[in-house]
């Protein structure tokens, strides 16, 4: 590296030399970029030239071939890479010389005229360029495969550089969320925002990250969820909401979890699970089609289908079907023996109900086998501490998740508003915090009393943002979906020193 940087550096005090500032501040103007020249011209047949007509782009050097008195170079920019013709009794003799100066890596300007090779390949021919960023890190020869997998999500910029599906990849993911927000605020839903500093954490089990406030003096915890804002607002008149957010859980990283993630979480006055469901559905119909490849796509070896109606079945009886636990006929002790057996590990078994542990065995041997999408519906009130509890069986409750794939992309409910009820399920959470469940919710008095100011029946979703890229870009871990996701940070971190 020390001896690449030397050359480049040398490169650099050459091009000041010859009184060319590598870094300008003055804009170039693009009048194209290279896709728009490419499909515009490839009717043009071999050996012809469009002289009368002018293009500007600009863009990184990606190929260099040197003729001697010309060079063949491909330039990259946001929509691809385009041939370039630099020849040196077209460009002038010192511009030849600056050219000759350049790496791969570099940002250029160039502007010229189209035409097409002998071979074929539509390119422009340049008359003059501008050097706009001289690049002294070399890029990487290979930047794909198993082993190099840690250093593209460590440095995505040069993922993004030389990986043309990273790319890809992202721009389907800015489609997707621009199709979500289109669907909901065509059906006058109202995009907020809600702290993401929490004075008590609330709206997910999870285990949150703690800060201080200086100036107040007091910790504050980073959401693990906003919906216990977005119901506030529900109190307060709105009639249909949602955030696309950013929450923040303190917990284990793997393919299908990072600290800090996307969601969407929409609420809708006057609904309950059955309105949200339906609308799950819809806005995952939308967002498959954003991302280019209508309603089934390939996942691995697998094609799924997000035609709704999705198929709905109760945990319960997806317990038995599926898991081989029969839970009408298991006793709670059985069920804690049986505990012992799996790869689950729980610190306060003596503290969990029957129907608490039937969910735990549930993600253990179902959730995986759940490949096109399934809404599992009809959740224990003791799992479900904000839903509605149903009112022919008030063990179970108004509650849904939505499974692709084997996991968990979206959790919905008839959202509980009875403040009297709620204090009494806050208080059950609290003693499991108290038994040594770190996940267990805090109880939020501002919240209860906002309950008892009365707020609309609703129905209410939070979908995974990350998880539901993972599936529309087959991609195998959310680290390929996020653009910079957290790393260990490294003792032996490459450092630049220019001296």
């Amino acid at each position: 590296m020390n001896e690449f940087l030397k050359i480049r550096l040398e490169k650099l005090k050459s091009l000041k030399e010859k009184g060319i500032n590598p870094y300008p501040s003055a804009a170039f103007e693009v009048t194209h970029h290279s896709k728009e020249v490419l499909e515009k011209h490839q009717g043009l047949q071999a050996g012809e030239h469009r002289e009368d007509e002018k293009v500007a782009i600009a863009g990184r050097l990606m190929t260099i071939r040197d003729m001697g008195k010309s060079c063949f170079a491909h330039v990259q920019d946001a929509n691809g890479k385009i041939q370039v013709y630099v020849r040196k009794d077209s460009v002038g003799d010192k511009a030849y010389e600056v050219f000759k100066l350049l790496d791969l890596g570099d940002i250029i300007g160039v502007k010229g005229f189209p035409f097409k090779t002998k071979t074929g390949e539509v390119s422009i021919h340049v008359h003059s360029f501008e050097v706009l960023c001289k690049s002294l890190h070399p890029l990487p020869e290979k930047w794909h495969g198993l082993t190099d997998l840690e250093a593209r999500y460590r440095n995505r910029y040069v993922d993004l550089i030389v990986n043309e599906d990273v790319r890809k990849t992202f721009e389907t993911r800015s489609r997707v969320v621009a199709a979500i927000r289109q669907y909901l605020d065509g059906r006058e839903f109202l995009e907020v925002e809600t702290p993401m500093m929490h004075p008590i954490p609330g709206g997910a089990a999870a285990k949150p990250f703690i800060t201080h406030h200086n100036a107040l003096d007091m910790d504050l915890f980073l959401r693990v969820a906003p919906e216990l804002y977005l119901k506030r607002l529900l109190v307060g008149g709105f009639e249909k909401v949602y955030e696309i957010n950013r929450n923040f859980r303190n917990e284990g990283i793997s393919v299908k979890h990072n600290p800090e993630f996307t969601m969407l979480e929409a609420y809708q006055a006057y609904g309950n699970n059955e309105t949200v469901m339906a609308l799950t559905e819809q806005l995952l119909f939308e967002a498959a089609k954003a991302a280019g490849q209508g309603t089934r796509i390939m996942a691995g070896e697998t094609e799924l289908d997000f035609t709704p109606p999705f198929k709905r079945l109760p945990l319960l009886q997806a317990l038995e079907e599926i898991g081989g636990i029969e839970y009408g006929e298991i006793s709670v002790d059985d069920l804690k023996k049986r505990l012992k057996t799996t790869s689950l590990q729980v610190k306060h078994v003596d503290a969990l109900s029957k129907a608490e542990l039937a969910y735990l065995f549930f993600g253990e041997l179902v959730e995986s086998k759940l490949i096109q999408p399934t809404f599992i519906t009809d959740f224990p009130v003791e799992v479900s501490p904000l839903a509605k509890a149903r009112a022919d069986n008030p063990g179970l409750t108004e509650r849904f998740e939505l499974f692709v794939l084997g996991r968990e992309i979206a959790n919905g409910f008839s959202e509980l508003n009875d403040p009297v009820d709620q204090r009494r399920r806050f208080e059950k959470q609290v003693e499991l915090r108290k038994a040594g469940d770190e996940e267990g919710m805090y109880l939020d008095e501002d919240f209860i009393l906002a309950l008892s100011y009365g707020m609309p029946p609703a129905g209410g979703v939070g979908i995974g943002i990350d998880r539901l890229l993972m599936l529309l870009t087959n991609s195998p871990s959310i680290r390929d979906v996020i653009l910079f996701p957290l790393m260990r940070l490294r003792d032996d971190e490459e450092k630049m020193i220019f001296e």
